[in-house]
């Protein structure tokens, strides 16, 4: 394991309100949006904090080129693999708020699909010297595929569901979320990029988008301590998916069975 903690960077957000309001909307989430110094919904400092680069800074995919904060592994394929979140207190819409993020871990193994790079971001999120939330993102970088290589069988599903929740995704909505995320990552809007270039079949839906809903379908019943989830295989926009849910395990299962996603909560 090649461990790298020297690169740290810090960034500062005002969290103005209308940007929860922005993604309180596009989820079509019942009730006011937050307003200036209410609590935010766990995750939502996803919309915060943006990382915002001019075009000779990105990549081919349209995120920030690797080679800067985060090293050049010579792979081109990013995804967001999971991540582990611990809520320490509420953010606050309106109050500047500080995201630190340190290259915690970088490891390589050969996959069934050829070699394989994860990167360990760890961020650490604080309002007014207060911890609020401390958040470990892994994401797997992967080379492109051989011509005519078949994609890997994802995962199924076998798990029994104690209640569960119909998802379905829009070009719109998933749209809506890269703006508020400010996310360029092109098989969330690019269809001929998604075909051509990253062989899939549809706009993918964003993994922390998955990742956003079962969180809050999990913060309903009660307040969040801790959240852990990985992702299996990915959801196309055209598909219709189900959010499951047991005890404190939930999962999106996409058609025939397949598992895009699960994760564990801890609450409060």
């Amino acid at each position: 394991m090649d461990r790298t903690t020297a690169r740290t960077q810090t960034t500062t957000d005002a969290m103005d309100p209308a940007r929860a309001a922005a993604l309180h909307a596009a989820l079509a989430l019942d009730g006011p949006p937050p307003g200036a110094g209410d609590p935010l919904a766990p995750f939502f400092h996803q919309v915060y904090f943006w990382d915002a680069r001019p075009p000779a800074e990105l990549g081919r995919d349209g995120h920030p080129a690797i080679g800067g904060f985060i090293p050049d592994l010579g792979l081109p394929r990013r995804m967001w693999a999971g991540g582990r979140l611990s809520f320490h207190a509420p953010l606050r819409a309106g109050i500047p708020a500080h995201k630190t993020t340190t290259i915690h871990a970088v490891t390589r193994k050969q996959g069934r699909t050829g070699p394989l790079a994860f990167v360990t971001l760890r961020h650490r999120v604080t309002q007014g010297g207060q911890p609020c939330v401390t958040e470990d993102q892994d994401l797997v970088y992967r080379a492109d595929p051989a011509p005519g290589t078949p994609p890997p069988t994802p995962p199924r599903d076998t798990a029994t569901a104690q209640d569960s929740q119909t998802l379905a995704f829009s070009p719109t909505l998933l749209f809506r979320y890269s703006a508020l995320t400010f996310n360029g990552h092109r098989i969330h809007y690019d269809r001929d990029y998604c075909r051509t270039v990253e062989g899939y079949d549809g706009l993918v839906v964003h993994g922390p988008l998955l990742a956003q809903l079962m969180m809050l379908r999990a913060a309903a019943r009660a307040p969040l301590t801790g959240f852990s989830f990985r992702a299996h295989a990915p959801l196309l926009d055209h598909e219709v998916a189900t959010l499951c849910r047991a005890d404190n395990r939930l999962w999106v299962r996409g058609p025939q069975d397949r598992l895009c996603m699960s994760a564990e909560v801890t609450h409060g």
